[in-house]
């Protein structure tokens, strides 16, 4: 069988994708440790697929139009006296957070959580599958670019992190962000990070699989794979306990979260991640302070919350950053839910970011504002948010790379990170 430039090697809870030769930085350095005392610079992408309603996550609950659209699904406004998960959470008298967002508040209090509403996609689709291909891939409207802005993001220095575990998916195959030439890994149980049977990692039996392997772009893959477990295996994810008393949800998303703080702590050069959650496509019955919704929501906070409180210290050079493919229509419809919209809202949350403020245009939810005559016009591009992240935490500055097609916007545009 031919083997084409992606090689996935796969086991019960790993796969990993390599290209080309051998890389240089995996020549120079076998397992790079972050030295004690040297930050190291971490970028978390979480994707919440299915399309969530950002205008009932981050309620505008100051404009009347948001209440007539959505009679028996809307966020209650803040009120005095309201029981705490009852209405929406006054964040600048205008937005409020949706109530089960609560381990939340405290990150914008302390200005470590910033929101840009009115941000997404320019492409119009109504497609998840097309629109999250562009979120991933960075390039709205292209469908055949295979690699990821987060995979050309690592390729504009590529020496930098020369740890193996530079990049890693908390998922059983790689997502499109993170494909690309940049070696990259998919681990769905860090506990249960193993090679299938009854394998000699220190001996000659994984090595040797690869070995003999005729083609040149498969021993290579392996020989990545290999220095990956033999960094990964030394660490005891079993019996890790969270610090500073956080709670993660037994759920996907909070042990995902959970796994990458291991990963983040134990300072093994990890310097992208990526995380996502599924169940955001709420066509009927969405439910408002309660049901389904409010239930995803429950879970993503209290993981993200426990995710912070678990880094500690740590958290000054960590950056969040959460998307998802497209918001929810403005009007409730038929049966308690919202169909395929257009613009979201996008959080930003660590210690470097210049939060407790909501960024971005908001273009107003009147009939002759709305997109199509329908939806939440989109003001922010993704690739602004990102693109910020990208340049003022990880230092890509060649965004152009990253972003291919999209112009650099001025200094103006920017402000949610700081310097």
């Amino acid at each position: 069988m031919a083997v084409t430039r992606r090689i996935f090697l796969k086991s019960s809870a790993m796969a990993m994708v390599g290209t080309g030769a051998l890389p240089a930085w995996l020549a120079r350095a076998a397992y790079a440790a972050v030295p004690p005392g040297q930050k190291q610079k971490i970028l978390v992408a979480i994707f919440q697929r299915g399309a969530a309603d950002g205008l009932n996550i981050v309620v505008p609950h100051a404009e009347q139009a948001y209440y007539a659209a959505r009679p028996s699904i809307h966020i209650p406004a803040p009120s005095r006296g309201a029981a705490p998960d009852a209405a929406a959470i006054d964040l600048d008298g205008f937005f409020g957070l949706h109530p089960a967002l609560a381990p939340l508040k405290p990150l914008w209090d302390q200005q470590h959580l910033a929101i840009i509403h009115a941000a997404g996609s320019p492409d119009p689709t109504r497609s998840h599958f097309d629109a999250q291909d562009f979120m991933e891939s960075g390039t709205p409207g292209v469908r055949d670019t295979d690699d990821g802005w987060l995979n050309r993001a690592l390729l504009v220095d590529p020496t930098r992190s020369p740890s193996p575990v530079r990049a890693v998916a908390m998922s059983a195959q790689l997502p499109l962000t993170l494909q690309g030439h940049a070696p990259a890994l998919a681990i769905s149980n860090l506990d249960a990070f193993k090679v299938a049977g009854p394998v000699n990692l220190t001996g000659d039996s994984f090595e040797a699989m690869y070995d003999q392997a005729a083609d040149a772009v498969l021993h290579p893959a392996g020989q990545e794979t290999f220095n990956a477990i033999n960094v990964l295996r030394k660490l005891d994810f079993h019996h890790y306990q969270p610090a500073n008393g956080a709670l993660y949800p037994q759920s996907p998303l909070g042990n995902s979260l959970k796994q990458l703080a291991q990963l983040i702590k134990a300072r093994v050069g990890l310097e992208v991640a990526f995380a996502d959650v599924g169940g955001w496509d709420h066509h009927f019955n969405e439910g408002n302070t309660n049901g389904q919704l409010a239930s995803r929501l429950r879970d993503f906070s209290t993981s993200i919350g426990a995710f912070w409180t678990d880094l500690g210290s740590i958290g000054e050079d960590v950056v969040v950053v959460t998307m998802s493919e497209f918001g929810r229509t403005v009007h409730q419809n038929g049966t308690g839910g919202t169909d395929h919209g257009h613009a979201n809202v996008m959080f930003v949350l660590g210690g470097p970011v210049r939060g407790g403020k909501v960024y971005g245009q908001w273009p107003g939810l009147a009939p002759e504002q709305l997109y199509q005559g329908r939806d939440l016009a989109v003001t922010t591009d993704f690739r602004d948010v990102l693109g910020e992240v990208v340049d003022r935490h990880l230092g890509v500055n060649r965004l152009q790379s990253v972003f291919p097609g999209f112009p650099a916007r001025p200094a103006a545009y920017r402000g949610f990170m700081r310097t």
